[in-house]
């Protein structure tokens, strides 16, 4: 385990090394350490709107995409879990066929529909496009963990008068909050990697992120101390979601369909 860790954390120890010394120094030779640390690479990310704006794209369209699909795969869930209809399998699995399919699928479909109604370069329609890959992802997820709860505490809580959607929101909800925590985990972590769309859709107002680090390589060469600090600072929302959301995710590993 400890040689494992040791592989893991070594690329990010170098991510974080790089970020804090000058090009000079990277391009010099081999050092373990910063001779001189520098914090320029962090400051310019922050004070250039180019960059920072990238950011705050990214996140605003991955906290769309999550709070839309597990709004949408709460509903389909429960039906899938509770009740039985005519194609319900057959449905189920063409949602997972969906989750199934490679972006570079759908990139031109999106990008003549959302230029056609004028969502193009808006974190909406990278979070609408995602949310075809995430919702089913949800609904498979949710569905294992609503299935585990009995169905006698739906028909207990209609007798003693509870309307549904207070049921669902007071009764329902904390007993899958596990369920809910990992789908939106996951949905959150595909949008976030996710590059082909979000580049695809995109060119200069919703622009991401991950397409404004490839603004580093130009005709002089790659800026490599920016381009790693702005590696790092990617990395640590979703180490902050994992943060948050790891007892979640244990139990949904013991527990639900993960």
């Amino acid at each position: 385990m400890t040689l494992y860790l040791l592989f893991l954390m070594l690329p990010i120890y170098w991510l974080v090394n790089m970020s804090l010394k000058t090009n000079m120094e990277i391009t010099s030779g081999l050092t373990l350490w910063p001779r001189e640390i520098t914090f320029d690479n962090y400051v310019k990310i922050f004070t250039d709107p180019s960059w920072y704006s990238g950011y705050i794209n990214s996140l605003t369209y991955v906290v769309i995409n999550t709070v839309l699909s597990i709004a949408f795969a709460l509903p389909a869930a429960y039906a899938f879990s509770r009740y039985q209809f005519l194609g319900d399998k057959h449905l189920f699995f063409w949602l997972l066929t969906n989750r199934m399919a490679p972006p570079a699928v759908f990139a031109l479909p999106f990008f003549n529909l959302y230029s056609a109604i004028g969502l193009f370069d808006t974190p909406w329609a990278v979070a609408l496009a995602h949310c075809l890959f995430n919702v089913p992802l949800a609904v498979w997820i949710l569905e294992g963990f609503m299935s585990g709860v009995p169905r006698e505490i739906d028909e207990t809580a209609a007798i003693d008068g509870y309307s549904f959607p207070r049921f669902f929101v007071k009764i329902f909800m904390p007993l899958i909050a596990s369920g809910v925590g990992v789908a939106a985990f996951f949905c959150f972590m595909f949008s976030w990697v996710e590059l082909l769309l979000a580049r695809t859709l995109t060119s200069v107002t919703a622009k991401p992120i991950a397409a404004t680090m490839t603004r580093t390589v130009s005709a002089s060469g790659m800026d490599w101390g920016l381009l790693a600090a702005a590696g790092v600072l990617t990395i640590l929302p979703g180490a902050l979601v994992i943060w948050f959301v790891r007892n979640y995710i244990a139990k949904g590993f013991a527990l639900g369909r993960v």
